[in-house]
């Protein structure tokens, strides 16, 4: 917990039903206090990088939809849509907090590219010598399975080991990785600490995430394994109240720490 709480530089990362409500619209007081949060923690003097999920959801809510498109160019329309509601809401709750922020779209391409990787980690210094959030997403407008990650968890993990993270911690709708299933189970119990992701702990990640959402706790694993690899611990937290991220910078225990290291 000492690594966190000294932690310099962040990567936080949002998911689509952190962001919004049943109803796939942005849960605007969730999200006015996410940006609250992190813009107190950018004055505070770290250097903090948001990587957001949500573009389809809120494209799909925005546009009326009844339900997410599984057409390509159905989900890719929503998600130009989306991008530009949440970058413009981003911009306006972190601007009233005296926060810049700047947009990048990724794809496997810009990080498999050595040429192209180098110029995405130079944005990010430059980023952060001009004291601007960098808002990260991948580029669902162009998405497509060969060329995308798939899911935010694992670019997340990315972006960390781009940025030489201190620490990544992952907002979503569940408190941490539990011993049994949370909803079936009430005496499942949350655990901690994980030191080591085995075909034990892989056992208990369940299946896909919501509706509006492309993860789930597996996802969420996978990134831990990726961050932890480079000797960045993950926090897997519950996203319901942004404010607990101070409860974790300040040592607290707060969700699952995953503590893994490269053997």
């Amino acid at each position: 917990m000492q690594e966190i709480k000294n932690a310099k530089r962040l990567v936080v990362k949002v998911g689509t039903s952190t962001l919004t409500h049943e109803t796939g619209k942005i849960n605007i007081r969730r999200m006015v206090k996410l940006c609250s949060v992190l813009a107190d923690l950018h004055n505070s003097g770290r250097e903090v990088i948001l990587v957001t999920s949500g573009a389809i959801g809120v494209g799909v809510g925005k546009l009326g939809l009844k339900e997410r498109p599984k057409d390509i160019p159905g989900r890719q329309a929503a998600a130009t849509v989306g991008q530009c509601e949440l970058m413009f809401m981003y911009d306006k709750y972190f601007g009233e907090n005296g926060v810049k922020t700047g947009q990048l779209l990724i794809t496997k391409s810009d990080i498999e590219n050595d040429k192209r990787r180098t110029n995405l980690e130079n944005t990010f210094l430059k980023l952060f010598e001009y004291e601007a959030v960098p808002v990260v997403n991948e580029n669902d407008s162009v998405a497509t399975e060969e060329i995308v990650y798939g899911d935010n968890d694992s670019l997340s993990a990315i972006v960390a080991k781009l940025v030489h993270a201190d620490v990544l911690i992952i907002l979503s709708d569940i408190d941490g990785l539990y011993d049994d299933n949370p909803h079936e189970n009430p005496d499942a119990r949350l655990i901690p600490v994980v030191r080591e992701i085995n075909d034990d702990i892989i056992a208990l990640c369940g299946g896909a995430g919501t509706d509006r959402g492309t993860g789930g706790m597996v996802t969420k694993i996978h990134a831990a394994k990726i961050a932890g690899d480079e000797g960045i611990p993950t926090v897997i937290m519950n996203g319901s109240d942004p404010a607990d991220i101070y409860k974790l910078i300040d040592g607290h225990s707060i969700g699952t720490v995953f503590t893994i290291r490269n053997s």
